[in-house]
Formats: C-alpha cells, structure tokens, sequence
C-alpha cells in the first residue's frame, strides 16, 4: 500500500510516498526559511501565500521520486492539525482535492502523532517495540508522552508556557544571532563556553507538573537579566558564550524531565520492552 503524505502545517511545503507504513520512497521538502529570516519569524500570510504556490510543484516532484503516477497510489493524507490555520489549509484543501477527483480514501493526521510513528518508518528494519517514551520538541510544541501502542497516547507532560523552539528563536531573534534561531544557536554554541552563565532551571517536579517544562524564566533570565547569571568576571560578553550556556540549560531542563519520568515508569515495564531515547522534532 503506498500513501502520499502532505504536510503544510509551519512554513516548510513537504510531501512523502510512504509504502506500507515503513518505508519511505520519497520525501521532498520546499523550505520557507530565506523567506522568513529578514523578519526573525515565520509570517502566516506569507507562509500560505507560499505553500499555494509551491504545493503542486512538490507534489509533482515527490510522485517523480517515487517513479508513480497518482495511479498507482492507494491514499491520501495530510496533516490537518495543529499548525497555522492559513498554511494547514493549504495542504489539506489540497489533498482532499487530489483524493477525490482520483477516488482514493484520504486521511486527516494530527502531526503531533504523525512526530511519535516517525520511528517506525525504518524501512526493512525492525521496528522499535511498545511502549516507549517520547519527547517531542519543536518550535511551537514541548511535550513528553508515554506511546503505549499506535494511537494510543498518555500525555505526561506539556509545557505551561513557552515551547523550548520559540525561546530559541526569541533568544536568537534578541541578540540578532539570525534565523531559525535553533541551528544559529547551536553553531555560535560550538565555540562558547557553556559554564560561562549559569541560567535557571524552572521548579515544576512538584505538586500537579511533575513531567511539565517551563521556558518563560529562562527566556527573560538570558534576555533581560543576563548580567545577574555571569560566573565569570570577564571584561566582554561574548555571543558564543551566550548561546552555549542557554543551549546547555535548556537541554538540561528536557532531559531532567525525561529521565525523571523514565525512572518512575521502568518498573511498569517489562525487560524486553525497551524504551527509546528522547525523540527530536
């Protein structure tokens, strides 16, 4: 069975030709990214105006790589939430058109989930067992959930206010490192000095946030309050210092939540189930 999978939920126009939910015989990406960086941030209007624009081209291209004809597709999805409306509806209008002028079944994917079944699209590899944990972390989304089986999900923990991507991007966006704030970031972080500042972690393990992440104080401890975090009496602030030591705290804080709630579920799992590594988006 070969799927054709649209996803336009953000600023990246992607299409895929997946095979029996395994394997992966295409996979094109158009990225916004030149076109976002001069306003530090993605723009919704543009991004759709874009995504209408480009979706044909790489739906085209995507079925090129494949070496198929819509002929020989046995469905149709696409992503149809969250993301932004205007971008979503792109994708979507889209795809529900192409299903049913070719008389094929479509479906509507969350791509939260769609994030968690990526380990699986390991072609002719064995896949990894249930249950597992993952961790989701994404510009708009920071969560940790138990996979328990396909679609069947347990949310351990979300974040309560900032998703670890946006503070990337406001910190990046702040000190004019460049966008997407991620990958500038992690480059300057490369040189720097991660003991330079010591940032906050948040206090959430107690009470009714025990797997939940918080971004907000980290975010204005690097931005307006960078001088009270300085370990070190150095005459300048260099920007790879800054980035390495935010990196490193904000890493910190998703693996504390991560182990903390491995350790507390191990003992409901058995010994041949084992359970990934945290899992980037």
């Amino acid at each position: 069975m070969k799927i054709l999978g649209i996803e336009s939920s953000c600023d990246e126009c992607a299409a895929a030709v997946v095979e029996n939910g395994t394997r992966v015989l295409s996979n094109v990406v158009a990225t916004q990214i030149p076109h976002h960086a001069k306003y530090n941030g993605v723009v919704p209007e543009l991004a759709s105006r874009m995504h209408t624009e480009w979706i044909y081209g790489v739906v085209k291209k995507t079925l090129d790589a494949a070496g198929l004809t819509p002929a020989g597709l046995d469905g149709v999805a696409a992503t149809a939430h969250p993301g932004l409306l205007g971008s979503l509806l792109v994708g979507l209008s889209f795809a529900k058109a192409f299903a049913w002028a070719r008389g094929l079944p479509f479906i509507a994917i969350n791509h939260m989930l769609a994030h968690l079944y990526a380990p699986r699209l390991c072609g002719e590899n064995t896949p990894p067992d249930y249950p597992f944990l993952g961790l989701l972390v994404s510009g708009g989304h920071s969560i940790i959930c138990r996979v328990n089986n396909f679609d069947d999900i347990t949310v351990l923990g979300t974040t309560i206010d900032d998703a670890v991507g946006e503070a990337f991007d406001k910190v990046s966006k702040h000190y004019g490192f460049g966008y997407p704030g991620g990958s500038y970031i992690d480059k300057l972080a490369k040189t720097g000095d991660p003991t330079a500042f010591h940032f906050p972690l948040p206090s959430l393990h107690k009470g009714d946030h025990p797997y939940d992440v918080s971004y907000s104080g980290l975010k204005t401890a690097v931005v307006n309050q960078l001088e009270q975090f300085r370990s070190k009496n150095t005459i300048t602030v260099r920007p790879e210092d800054i980035a390495a030591s935010f990196q490193k705290t904000a890493v910190e804080i998703l693996l504390r939540i991560f182990f903390r709630a491995l350790i507390s579920i191990w003992r409901t799992i058995s010994a041949d189930k084992p359970i990934l590594s945290p899992i980037f988006f």
